[in-house]
């Protein structure tokens, strides 16, 4: 059975000394709802926010790795890298990661497998821009990211892969998607999983919804039925609204 999980990419944001700040506010938190909670600060701030998580429910995730083991990839950070920290989940494909460093459905099947190969769970990324929304290839362009970075994989895979759709152009554009326009891609997306994988397999894979999340718009996004969570940006930056959306459920 899949489970409902709420994951806070911090990108960018927070130094040592805020990531402490924000991490002693969630632990003050209480979780209602029965959702997985995920947070995903700097590479440089894993370390302290795994320590400072490891007695509590939230796990502590990556915005990134690269798909070699080791080598001259300067700044990079691998998946043994990441799991020597504690880290056991890597969120792969972010929109921001395709925009602005070239990120390509090869490479990603590339970290992928990576990832796969050293027992790390994935929350993989894609979504369509708004050219693709207006001229309705939105459906064929996250098809092909989906099958071009993931299809070379077994069924069994998918054990450890959550999946999570980005409109693009619902996210700090003043465009705003419906939760039924979520609901309607999220279920051509499981509809894509089953003809490739079969029904089992596809609807036992989470499929969170990462268009810009809030409050005000959680519990009706997360009513759908194919929507099985959330990948929040902004709001995850603030432990009431982060904790306002983990309890929507």
């Amino acid at each position: 059975m899949r489970k409902n999980i709420v994951a806070g990419n911090w990108k960018m944001n927070n130094d040592l000394s805020q990531t402490e700040t924000l991490l002693t506010a969630l632990k003050n938190k209480t979780i209602t709802s029965n959702a997985e909670v995920m947070v995903a600060p700097t590479f440089t701030n894993l370390w302290s926010a795994y320590n400072s998580l490891k007695d509590n429910v939230i796990e502590v995730v990556a915005q990134n790795m690269h798909f070699a083991e080791n080598g001259a990839y300067t700044g990079e950070i691998s998946a043994s890298m990441l799991k020597s920290v504690g880290i056991k989940t890597v969120i792969l494909g972010h929109s921001e990661r395709r925009a602005y460093f070239n990120e390509t459905d090869a490479s990603l099947a590339k970290k992928v497998d990576a990832a796969l190969a050293n027992d790390m769970r994935i929350i993989f990324c894609f979504g369509e821009e708004l050219a693709d929304r207006k001229s309705k290839n939105h459906e064929t362009v996250v098809g092909s990211q989906i099958k071009n970075a993931l299809f070379h994989l077994d069924a069994a895979a998918f054990k450890n892969i959550v999946l999570a759709y980005e409109p693009i152009w619902a996210i700090g554009t003043g465009e705003t998607a419906s939760p039924e326009q979520a609901q309607d891609m999220h279920a051509f997306i499981r509809k894509t999983l089953a003809d490739k994988y079969g029904a089992e397999v596809a609807d036992n894979v989470s499929i969170l919804y990462g268009g810009s999340v809030k409050p005000a718009n959680a519990q009706e996004i997360f009513s759908k039925p194919d929507v099985d969570g959330g990948l929040i940006g902004g709001a995850a930056l603030n432990a009431d609204d982060f904790f306002a959306i983990v309890n929507a459920f």
